[in-house]
């Protein structure tokens, strides 16, 4: 009786690699109908579990077709607009988080292989708004064509693409930057900001916990603002809004504002601050969207790229 069970189990596990087989030669829709499979297990050809493992793999969607039902990426914005799509990762699943992710590292593979990448910044592949638990999730679902690392503060996964660890790719010489913040509740925007800035081949100097409320500490950051390599400056503030101001006034760089929704009652989720950034009389500030560090780091990837360029 054992070595019929064993017999039947090797039998069963030939016939599911040779299905498999089957499926990778010629592709899900060119298998044989319902009915040819029945007729088959009909003519004691095939058992019944082989049979009904051949059926869910008939019915499973292609993993292109899985995700053009929920997503159409753009995976030329990198080469179009100078700055890679990101995954806004909340309200998905974490089912298609993977998908997604893995879909563009099998695009920077491809990308790879055919040489035409040459920086950093068009390997970038970042999931934001990632919490914890939805990271945790995320990383049980296999993934072909990379690997993930979580960065909690930010709450960023990024993922490295196979094939980058191969080649060599130029980070671009791009200048310095610098991320400074208000206040510690600050540095989940922050860090969003440092990590899409490193993940695009950028050096970030970070310059935390620098508010007006003890102005010294700005001050004393001024050579680090001021150094000759930086040529831009991301400025994270809840409560009063007041930092980019002050940083405005002193740098002869852009200065791109980042509100955060840090703050009391009045603060209105940051509806304050970022008011108090938009009237800032010190010229030469911009200000993005409220705990938007993303958004903050594109555009100044986008400064310090025509910059370096010009």
């Amino acid at each position: 009786e054992q070595d019929r069970k064993r017999m039947n189990s090797i039998v069963s596990v030939r016939t599911r690699l040779a299905i498999r087989g089957v499926l990778g030669l010629y592709g899900r829709r060119q298998l044989s109908s319902v009915t040819e499979i029945l007729q088959r297990v009909e003519a004691g050809k095939l058992t019944a579990k082989d049979a009904e493992s051949i059926l869910q793999e008939i019915s499973m969607p292609a993993p292109d077709e899985a995700l053009n039902s929920f997503a159409n990426l753009d995976h030329s914005r990198a080469r179009r607009t100078g700055f890679p799509e990101a995954v806004f990762a909340e309200g998905k699943t974490a089912e298609q988080v993977a998908a997604i992710l893995d879909d563009m590292a099998l695009n920077v593979n491809k990308l790879v292989e055919s040489n035409s990448i040459e920086k950093l910044a068009g390997t970038a592949i970042l999931a934001t708004r990632v919490s914890r638990e939805e990271y945790e999730k995320i990383k049980t679902f296999p993934l072909k064509n990379g690997s993930i690392t979580y960065h909690e503060t930010a709450r960023i996964i990024s993922m490295e693409a196979s094939n980058v660890a191969n080649v060599a790719l130029t980070k671009a010489n791009l200048p310095k930057m610098v991320v400074a913040c208000a206040g510690t509740t600050d540095l989940p925007v922050a860090e969003e900001a440092a990590v899409t800035l490193e993940a695009a081949g950028c050096e970030v100097d970070r310059v935390y916990d620098a508010g007006v409320a003890g102005l010294h500490r700005i001050i004393n950051a001024l050579p680090r603002l001021r150094d000759p390599s930086v040529q831009c400056v991301i400025v994270c503030a809840g409560m009063d809004g007041a930092l980019p101001s002050v940083v405005g006034g002193l740098v002869n760089v852009p200065v791109i504002a980042a509100p955060t929704s840090i703050g009391y009652g009045a603060s209105f989720g940051g509806i304050s601050a970022m008011l108090t950034m938009l009237n800032s009389c010190a010229p030469g500030v911009g200000v993005v969207n409220i705990d938007n560090g993303f958004g903050a780091a594109a555009l100044a990837y986008k400064c310090i790229k025509t910059n370096s360029t010009s």
